[in-house]
């Protein structure tokens, strides 16, 4: 493998000249850059990352540490991290948390023990020591998703409100009145969040939300179908069950069909954060549908602002209802064949 003072040889310069070319330094000719550069693909040089990092204290190197990497939701926003950090020269390392804030702390400790440049954080709860020590410390960190209200890190999420709005409206014209939400995890910020936007749009339309129609869930499908069966055990049911997150609405669904109902004919089922699978459920679920991937590369372009010394910006984003056939819709008429013209004879 070609080293460095093999490069110096080959391209006629001191191994110092080499090295500010490869660290895009501006003090190199024009001269030296273009002989650097051929030699450098004319030997298959590669610059060793480790002891680059040593030398400029950048690994170009970012952690991400998502939720529950099951959750396609998070396995969608991984993907786009990792796409856009790549266009933008860092390589991403990603560490899931399951929901769980001790595993997350480890994830955050390790990603920081690595000396990575910066760190992209979707927090299982708002009390982590750890998280809040390394934000004050000045650590470059960026939130997505989810948010440690208090923090000064910029926060990179979308708003669900006016769809869960939407999706209410839409509900209610459909003559539905008795709603229940499994809701997610009070200690996280969507938790709380999509609660209250669904008590705030029920109330719009003279609707409560009475204690029995809210069940605790955990954003894991085992959740959504225990929350489930208990709703269905009630006197009088819900005419629909809203689910804060897409695998709290997959445990619903097995839940209702376990009971021997059907959705929408005996209940129906939305679900907050849409996902491919819905399209072909039966019958496919209406959803709340959030810009995933936008939303990851947002944040991997606030935290490279953050360091590499521009001020990052925390980024909010429109999340959108996507109407289907779970909630008792009418499905679309489907297009007159068209009309044959035959000659005559």
């Amino acid at each position: 493998m070609a080293s460095i003072k093999d490069v110096a040889a080959e391209a006629g310069v001191s191994v110092a000249t080499v090295s500010r070319v490869l660290n895009d330094h501006p003090s190199v000719s024009a001269d030296a850059r273009t002989r650097v550069l051929a030699a450098v693909a004319a030997l298959g040089y590669r610059p060793n990352a480790v002891a680059r990092s040593l030398r400029t204290d950048q690994t170009r190197t970012l952690g991400l540490v998502i939720s529950d990497v099951l959750n396609p939701y998070f396995t969608e926003l991984a993907r786009s991290v990792e796409e856009e950090a790549r266009a933008l020269g860092y390589s991403v390392i990603i560490g899931n948390a399951d929901e769980r804030p001790d595993l997350q702390d480890h994830h955050v400790r390790t990603l920081l023990d690595r000396r990575i440049d910066g760190l992209l954080v979707s927090p299982t709860d708002g009390g982590s020591p750890l998280m809040l020590d390394a934000a004050r410390a000045g650590t470059p960190m960026v939130f997505v998703d989810r948010w440690i209200p208090g923090v000064d890190v910029p926060v990179v999420r979308s708003d669900g409100r006016g769809a869960v709005r939407d999706l209410v409206a839409h509900l209610h014209a459909l003559g539905h009145r008795r709603l229940a939400i499994i809701a997610g995890p009070a200690a996280t910020t969507t938790g709380r969040e999509r609660v209250e936007a669904f008590r705030e749009a029920l109330a719009a339309y003279g609707l409560e939300l009475p204690d029995a129609y809210i069940g605790q869930g955990d954003f894991q499908a085992e959740s959504g179908r225990r929350v489930t069966e208990g709703f269905l055990d009630l006197p009088e049911p819900p005419e629909v069950v809203f689910a804060a997150d897409n695998l709290m609405a997959l445990g619903a669904l097995d839940a209702i069909r376990a009971s021997g109902l059907r959705v929408p004919r005996d209940i129906a089922l939305a679900a907050f954060d849409d996902i491919p699978w819905f399209v072909h459920t039966d019958p496919p679920i209406t959803a709340v549908a959030q810009p995933t991937g936008e939303l990851g590369r947002a944040a991997v372009r606030a935290l490279v602002d953050r360091i590499e010394g521009r001020p990052p910006q925390s980024v909010t984003l429109p999340a959108r209802l996507v109407v289907r056939r779970s909630c008792g819709e009418q499905p679309a008429s489907p297009e007159p064949a068209p009309v044959q013209n035959r000659s005559q004879s």
